[in-house]
Formats: structure tokens, C-alpha cells, sequence
């Protein structure tokens, strides 16, 4: 699977009508038509496109939102989120973590208490990251116990597309930028 076949689906993606259980399932029965071998591309362009999420300006960005409650796990699911809203917002937003002010699906959070939300509709989406295994266990006949055979071949195509010297940024090395809008739209609670 190339770059712009991956982007292609995520753009179809975030236009499905649906909740993320039925887009979920659009996902999955796009990959089941393809190899097995496509399925695990899926996964490392999915990889690929999530690393530059980790930024200090999108942690904060996505602290803001969600009240400073971001975990570790949850800022990953995050960068799954924003990968899913297709490549103008994923774009878009790492430009300028501000344009998460934009996006309709944050825009519908504000002035909400966190215990309000409903679980699909946190900026995060963790299931996701389970898509590509999935059908890559249906389509070898391994839907149990497929996770060492799926690993093993996301980290030979890992491998056949690294960079030498290849460097991964971290938060703490990340450039923080201002993020005035979101600030406006998610104050921080007082005594906070």
C-alpha cells in the first residue's frame, strides 16, 4: 500500500456516514479485499503517519481539551483520531495545532463537562489501531493467536522502509506553539 492509497482511505474514512463502529467495519472490509501483505502495509503507513503527531504543541493542544487529562495511551489514540480525520485536518493541524479548533468533532465538546461525553466522541480512537490485525488474521486463517505473525511482518516492512539515522521526536524535544483558540474554547477550570 503506498502513501496515497493510504490517504485515500483515510480521507473515504472520515467522510463515512455512520458511527466509528460502522466506518470501523467500511475499513476493515476494504482491507479484507486486498492481501494479507496490505493489511500489514495499512498498519506501518498508519505508524508512519502517527509519529509526527508527538509534538509538545499537540500535547498541549490536546491536554487543553480534555481538561489535562491525557494519558500516555490516550495522546497515541489521539494521533489515531487525527490521522482518521484524513490528510487536510491531519495536515492542517499539525501545521497549526490551533486548527484543532476547527475540526467539527472538538468543536462539539465545548462548554461540556468531561463526565458528559460519550466515549465516541473523545478525540481518540483506539480501536483503530486493531483494524489491520484483525483482517490480517481473517485473511490467514489465524484469527486467533495471529498477533506473532502480524508483528513479525509489520516489522519486516517496518524494517524495509527505515531511514538510516532516522530520528523520532519526543515531547520534551517537541517545539510548544500557542494555541489561542483552543484556549478560548477550553479554558482552564479554575482551581485547576
Amino acid at each position: 500500500m503506498d502513501d496515497k492509497t493510504f490517504w485515500a482511505l483515510m480521507d473515504e474514512l472520515s467522510r463515512r456516514a455512520g458511527g466509528r463502529p460502522e466506518r470501523l467495519e467500511w475499513l476493515r472490509g476494504r482491507l479484507r479485499r486486498g492481501p494479507a501483505a496490505e493489511a500489514v502495509e495499512f498498519q506501518a503507513r498508519l505508524e508512519v503517519a502517527c509519529a509526527p503527531v508527538a509534538t509538545g504543541a499537540l500535547w498541549r493542544a490536546v491536554r487543553r481539551i480534555e481538561g489535562g487529562l491525557c494519558s500516555d495511551d490516550g495522546f497515541d489514540y489521539f494521533a489515531l483520531w487525527l490521522v482518521a480525520q484524513g490528510q487536510g485536518t491531519y495536515q492542517a493541524v499539525l501545521a497549526d495545532p490551533d486548527a484543532l479548533a476547527d475540526v467539527a468533532e472538538v468543536r462539539a465538546l465545548v462548554g461540556r463537562d468531561l463526565r458528559e461525553w460519550r466515549d465516541d466522541e473523545w478525540p481518540e480512537w483506539e480501536e483503530l489501531d486493531y483494524a489491520a490485525q484483525e483482517v490480517f488474521g481473517e485473511l490467514t486463517g489465524q484469527e486467533d493467536g495471529c498477533e506473532e505473525a502480524f508483528y513479525e511482518a509489520l516489522d519486516a516492512v517496518q524494517e524495509a522502509w527505515a531511514k538510516p539515522d532516522e530520528e523520532i521526536v519526543t515531547e520534551e524535544a517537541a517545539v510548544t506553539t500557542g494555541t489561542p483558540r483552543l484556549d478560548a474554547l477550553f479554558p482552564v477550570a479554575a482551581g485547576s
